[in-house]
């Protein structure tokens, strides 16, 4: 609103009579398509909540719960190990085609989790779904694959490297349509993705190695959203989900 505030007040001085009616103008152009008013993103409808802020209600959870729910907020709790846990990781009991999900998290310092995204296969899930990458990448000049926040894990580097500070919460929106996957990490777009450009198993369009036994494009196009176990400490809050099959 900065720019708006200096029109005004340059108007104030020649032609106060009209400053009311053309500030007004102004504001709602910017919050159209300018600047950035807060709280003008809350407009959006059709999000549906996926954390109540009190238990783990509308979530499967692993046999050693290792999941729980502090001042509001989805945490990990384990001896920490630094392991895959896979068959502990929180999953939500609806599966999603296509849809917007968004959330925040924070890390610590020494950080590995991630959210999953489509798994056909709750018992199997690092290669029936795939992994948007949570981890303490802060200051990271080369933004990778591999260990980099919000990369898609093992598949496709982010393009740029906004993660916040461990101990600071970060904001991410995935977008997922059809084949295509897209992600903005703290308002800043990092991926823009074509599933069906992952043809062959074991193999990324640049002709780089992954983990995938099988081509990304034959991955089922509905299945659940998960936040991975993986043996370090993560928190997880204001989880939502809105559905873009049914619109």
């Amino acid at each position: 609103m900065g720019a708006v505030a200096q029109v005004i007040r340059q108007m104030k001085t020649h032609h106060p009579s009209v400053v009311v009616v053309i500030g007004s103008a102004l504001v709602a152009i910017y919050a159209a398509g300018g600047e950035k008013v807060a709280g003008a993103d809350r407009a959006e409808t059709g999000f549906v909540s996926l954390f109540n802020g009190k238990d783990l209600r509308g979530w499967i959870a692993g046999a050693e719960k290792s999941w729980v729910v502090e001042d509001g907020v989805i945490a990990l709790r384990r001896p920490f190990d630094g392991k895959e846990h896979n068959a502990d990781y929180l999953w939500t009991k609806d599966a999603y085609g296509d849809f917007v999900l968004e959330l925040e998290f924070k890390i610590p310092e020494r950080a590995n989790s991630g959210v999953f995204l489509r798994t056909s296969d709750l018992k199997d899930p690092v290669y029936t779904g795939f992994e948007i990458q949570v981890c303490n990448s802060y200051g990271q000049k080369a933004p990778n694959r591999g260990s980099t926040a919000g990369a898609v894990y093992d598949c496709l580097a982010p393009a740029k490297n906004p993660v916040k500070k461990p101990g600071e919460w970060n904001h991410l929106r995935v977008t997922c349509r059809t084949s295509r996957i897209a992600v903005v990490l703290n308002g800043q777009p990092i991926i823009d993705m074509d599933l069906d450009q992952w043809t062959e198993p074991h193999k990324n369009p640049d002709g780089s190695p992954n983990k995938f036994p099988r081509a990304l494009k034959d991955f089922a196009r509905v299945g659940h959203i998960g936040l991975q176990d993986h043996g370090r400490p993560v928190w997880f809050r204001n989880i939502r989900v809105r559905r873009l099959d049914e619109q």
